[in-house]
């Protein structure tokens, strides 16, 4: 019972913390919702561009998964900077002379990262519902999306953490998140669908893991477009990338705890 309990306790603590500091939600929120509010707009007659998008498809309809799994990749990517907050506060060196579960730690840390992108996922999903967006798998397809990006945010949140622990710095991790976020972002099918983009950034969209959880999310969303491949595919995907994230983080942690 003490790892769960610990963990519980770990996980509150980090979203009281969160609750304690809403303008670190709120900024980590401003550039989706600029995204929904501006680009949906913006580009709205992109898909009547003839061969482009799905027939019948709004841009609203076709780029809200990106936006959803663009926040949950710059999220995940930010939550080193916390990690790093402990070490240098002196907090996680506190915590390490208790007899807390060493493991209840980075549990409680990645679990609330998880819930954080859930929160603001619903955030956007109710936004969009507000703009005329809808989910054509109605509420089972809406928790399947949600738990996509989840998961999708809980392995990429493995690299940031394991750059804090390896660099103690926040400024570095900041930095290498805004470094891997914009490039990913655009050269995946979260805002174009293939057969728009130039032939080299199409090669890389087809590896691009961004790209693979955005197919699954959006085949839940659009209609006539469920399929259970691409949900497994993009399922198999993220859990590649987290083993590999969150295995070096948790070879790091246990460094930082030795």
């Amino acid at each position: 019972m003490t790892f769960f309990s610990d963990t519980r306790y770990l996980f509150v603590r980090s979203i009281r913390k969160l609750v304690r500091t809403p303008i670190l939600l709120f900024f980590s929120l401003l550039q989706p919702i600029i995204f929904l509010l501006l680009f949906t707009q913006l580009f709205a007659r992109f898909t009547a561009a003839p061969g482009l998008f799905p027939a019948g498809i709004t841009y609203l309809s076709y780029a809200t998964p990106g936006i959803l799994l663009q926040n949950a990749f710059s999220s995940a990517l930010q939550s080193g900077t916390s990690i790093v907050d402990d070490l240098n506060s002196g907090f996680l060196q506190k915590m390490l002379v208790t007899p807390v579960n060493r493991s209840a730690i980075l549990l409680g840390r990645l679990t609330s990262d998880a819930f954080r992108v859930t929160a603001q996922s619903l955030i956007i999903l109710v936004l969009a519902y507000g703009l005329g967006f809808s989910v054509d798998t109605g509420l089972p397809g809406i928790l399947a999306m949600l738990g996509i990006i989840a998961f999708f945010g809980l392995a990429w949140s493995g690299i940031s953490l394991a750059i804090g622990l390896r660099t103690k710095s926040a400024e570095t991790v900041f930095g290498i998140g805004g470094f891997l976020t914009f490039p990913l972002l655009f050269m995946s099918t979260s805002l174009v669908p293939t057969d728009a983009m130039p032939e080299w950034i199409k090669a890389v969209s087809s590896v691009n893991p961004i790209s693979f959880a955005v197919n699954a999310v959006r085949d839940l969303s659009l209609p006539n477009y469920f399929s259970a491949g691409s949900i497994l595919t993009a399922v198999g995907v993220i859990g590649l990338i987290a083993i590999v994230t969150l295995g070096a983080t948790l070879y790091l942690f246990r460094k930082v705890v030795s």
